[in-house]
């Protein structure tokens, strides 16, 4: 099975080759795997360099000039490093484009602290307007990259090394398991992990890998029919959608507890992913730990 990226760059290929519409916008990453696309369409292929706020302005002049532009390369670069870009090329002037990051918060921890973005997610949503994607399958990465396409969105497609074993193909949250003790919502890829922490618990678990626009109404729902007790469990910054929990059900008495990677400290470990699953209580021993912690009785 192809990883995220390896689908996200294969669908990539197959978009330019039918839609003459469609640009895409590089800063060295992924450029020799999109070479053969380069040569077919020579003028639909741009490589800026490693100069990434040029990327994304180039991109959204792309958007200007009528084209649907795919502007991609690391989180750390395309959101971090040129949020301003994004937020007043695209997002102030109402452009509209696909911008897709592989790496998410540190799947390439032996690069360091440069290659790590865990507060992306965040930063998108600081400004209106944007979908977020945050698949956790290949499957779902490449459907999502399609239906982005059509039409004049403002859209982040977030891909990552990790990944669960199956996809799961709903719109919003999909209700996996059916418990009545509380609720525990897993984005992207974490899933997995999520379903092993709660075995043998009494909890509804929903899953969503497209998480904005929130799905107040299937939190609200799953919620209304368990207890109202809140677990958040997000492959990025803790809390990054805790708001969106307390809007969904501000006329709701509930608890809410977030989990995903730490704000009290930076981790300086280089090691493996595994390592920072571990050191953000995020492996499955650790939520397992957490949710138990956190339900009441």
């Amino acid at each position: 099975m192809p990883s995220m990226r390896e689908a996200f760059l294969s669908t990539t290929e197959e978009i330019l080759d039918a839609d003459p519409d469609v640009a895409v916008v590089l800063a060295d990453i992924s450029a020799a795997q999109l070479a053969g696309a380069a040569r077919r369409h020579p003028g639909r292929v741009i490589n800026v360099g490693i100069r990434e706020q040029l990327l994304v302005s180039a991109g959204a002049g792309l958007a200007l000039a009528g084209l649907r532009p795919i502007v991609h390369t690391f989180p750390s670069f395309l959101v971090e490093r040129a949020f301003e870009q994004i937020k007043l090329d695209f997002s102030h002037q109402e452009a509209s484009g696909v911008l897709v990051s592989y790496g998410a918060s540190y799947d390439m921890p032996t690069a360091g602290r440069t290659h790590q973005s865990p507060g992306d997610v965040a930063l998108i949503d600081s400004l209106p307007g944007w979908t977020v994607h945050v698949p956790g399958h290949p499957d779902e990465a490449r459907r999502l990259l399609l239906e982005s396409i059509p039409g004049d969105g403002r859209i982040y497609l977030r891909l990552s090394a990790q990944e669960n074993a199956s996809p799961h193909l709903g719109v919003g949250f999909t209700r996996l398991r059916q418990g009545s003790r509380g609720v525990v919502v897993a984005v992207g890829p974490v899933l997995d992990r999520v379903l092993r922490a709660t075995a043998g618990l009494d909890v509804t678990v929903l899953y969503a890998s497209t998480i904005r626009p929130f799905d107040a109404a299937g939190l609200r729902a799953a919620a209304l029919a368990a207890s109202p007790e809140v677990v958040l469990v997000e492959p990025y910054l803790a809390g990054t959608s805790a708001h969106w929990v307390a809007e969904a059900l501000s006329d709701v008495p509930h608890r809410l507890r977030s989990l995903g990677v730490r704000r009290d400290t930076e981790v300086r470990t280089y090691g493996g992913i595994a390592d920072h699953d571990l050191a953000h209580g995020l492996d499955a021993g650790s939520l397992a730990l957490s949710i138990k912690d956190f339900l009441p009785g």
